[in-house]
């Protein structure tokens, strides 16, 4: 799969972009464990073209996590020109235009999944950040507004046109948000289409390698992007390259692993961030680490209120301790899609 110039090779993985989660700590992990593709955390146009320090931060890439993309989210055609040049100088591999993000306080102000509701503005965007762009520009959105405005088929053919070179999109509608199960027919009837041209990568509800597996099987698309199922699972990556290439479905880590690979995650948050932050953002991967756990419920709360990292790295060690090379499965098995 090309995008532009680039070669991800076949059948690639993308880590999505998501806000306060892709940041540099993550994004180490998912590398590691075989990311072939990913995002910095979204970034406001807005709060990029005045200069906001939070907005800054966001374009840092480091030479090891390559490729990488920006991506961008707006709802002013000339800030998003504008935020455009400033991504291109920050030296990604490719811009993304934010057209699928369904959080109210972004969509009803007509930016993210809000341009769903305003075609004729997203293709007028579009074309204009192409234009604007020396790299690659990529869209990721959603099927359409709601149920009744299922408008995916139609619409990536007006992007293909204004000179888009990718376009991801999440099975699901912004009326859906993140609830309910991502169609994945739409998706595949858009890549069947023969009038697009383009790759087209999946995304919504892959949680295991047997569904990344029917992702490409089923519905042919070109490369699968996988959003909060990596969330403090950054190793899925790597059981997903194995089992496309193999058939064969590797165990989960010992726990004893797990803390290993929240520490690195950890250490690196603190690395990357001052103060206080860096605890706070590991807090929901640190939860998604040791799901399963049985009888965790009292370090679960330890580890997820203290603000001491002495503490939290004495913590993670009475898990190992306690747990060392247990394997917990979620209920009905690990690989149980029921």
């Amino acid at each position: 799969m090309r995008i532009g110039k680039l070669d991800l090779g076949e059948k690639p993985i993308f880590l999505a972009p998501m806000e306060d989660i892709t940041d540099p700590s993550f994004r180490y992990l998912c590398k590691k464990f075989g990311a072939d593709m990913m995002y910095t955390e979204f970034i406001s146009s807005d709060g990029l073209i005045r200069d906001g320090a939070k907005s800054v931060k966001k374009l840092d890439i480091f030479d090891y996590e390559r490729p990488m993309g920006i991506q961008l989210y707006g709802h002013i055609v000339e800030s998003m020109v504008e935020a455009t040049h400033r991504a291109v100088a920050a030296e990604p591999d490719i811009i993304d235009i934010n057209y699928g993000c369904p959080v109210r306080k972004i969509a009803n102000r007509g930016a993210g999944a809000g341009m769903l509701a305003n075609i004729p503005l997203m293709l007028e965007m579009t074309r204009a950040i192409v234009r604007a762009s020396s790299l690659p520009v990529t869209v990721k959105t959603r099927l359409g507004w709601d149920d009744q405005q299922k408008i995916i088929k139609e619409v990536a053919e007006q992007l293909q046109d204004q000179g888009i070179a990718a376009l991801t999109i999440h099975g699901r509608t912004r009326a859906q948000m993140y609830k309910g199960t991502a169609d994945w027919t739409l998706i595949g009837e858009v890549k069947q289409n023969p009038r697009m041209k383009i790759p087209i990568i999946g995304n919504g509800d892959i949680t295991n390698p047997v569904e990344a597996k029917e992702a490409f099987d089923t519905y042919g698309v070109d490369g699968i992007m996988i959003g909060r199922a990596a969330v403090g699972k950054p190793w899925l990556f790597k059981q997903i390259k194995h089992y496309l290439k193999t058939g064969e479905l590797q165990p989960e880590p010992t726990v004893s692993e797990k803390v290993d690979m929240a520490r690195m995650q950890f250490e690196k948050s603190l690395e990357f961030k001052e103060g206080p932050v860096g605890i706070y953002e590991m807090r929901r991967h640190f939860s998604n680490y040791f799901k399963g756990l049985p009888h965790f419920k009292e370090l679960r709360i330890k580890l997820l209120t203290s603000l001491e990292v002495d503490e939290i790295l004495s913590l993670l060690e009475q898990i190992r301790e306690l747990y060392g090379n247990e394997r917990p499965e979620v209920s009905g098995g690990f690989w149980d899609r029921s």
